[in-house]
């Protein structure tokens, strides 16, 4: 039998992680929406060691490139979703997020996927693509002009809307991916 190549928690690996809303709600087209959830991405970062290399809040869906010191994916991007769907919730007074029970709300589509990034050339691709999402979408004619993205600050340093590291990884990177190779089998 295979391993599944998502959601691993990859100790030492950056991962590409995209998260939808519910019903696909295109929450991010209100710019409070996508303020909440990069001050809860901030916050979380502050918190959880955790290098964030790109990202982008598309309408209704979000793609980030990370490399959390932990390797726990699962852990770090629960949690990133969990403090945003509070923060969006208190803003938002969208009925779809509300359960039958009206109590209950829900932000996110239950699951996840977070795909570990092994080569260059698949961490530049993906970088790559995070950044033409927009342009893609026509959302906007250059990837500069799309304010909720890291395209700026990847490239030009500007620390807006949230900055990246420019420096990926953790010193003992390569040792902890090797042995988490190791630990799943993949390196036999």
């Amino acid at each position: 039998m295979t391993k599944k190549w998502s959601n691993l928690n990859l100790p030492g690996a950056l991962h590409f992680v995209t998260g939808n809303v519910l019903h696909r709600i295109p929450i991010f087209r209100q710019d409070r929406c996508c303020e909440v959830f990069l001050d809860a991405c901030s916050l979380l970062l502050h918190d959880w060691p955790c290098k964030l290399v790109s990202y982008v809040l598309m309408p209704d869906h979000f793609h980030l490139i990370l490399n959390p010191r932990d390797g726990d994916i699962t852990g770090f991007t629960g949690a990133l979703k969990s403090v945003a769907a509070g923060r969006i919730i208190k803003i938002t007074e969208d009925k779809r997020f509300q359960r039958r029970d009206s109590f209950t709300h829900q932000v996110w589509q239950d699951s996840f996927k977070a795909l570990p990034l092994w080569s260059p050339w698949m961490i530049w691709q993906k970088i790559d693509y995070i950044h033409a999402n927009p342009v893609k979408a026509r959302l906007v004619s250059s990837a500069r002009d799309y304010r909720w993205s890291s395209f700026r600050d990847f490239y030009f340093s500007s620390g807006e809307p949230l900055s990246v590291d420019h420096d990926w990884w953790w010193p003992d990177d390569p040792e902890k991916l090797e042995k988490a190779i190791k630990e799943i089998g993949w390196g036999k």
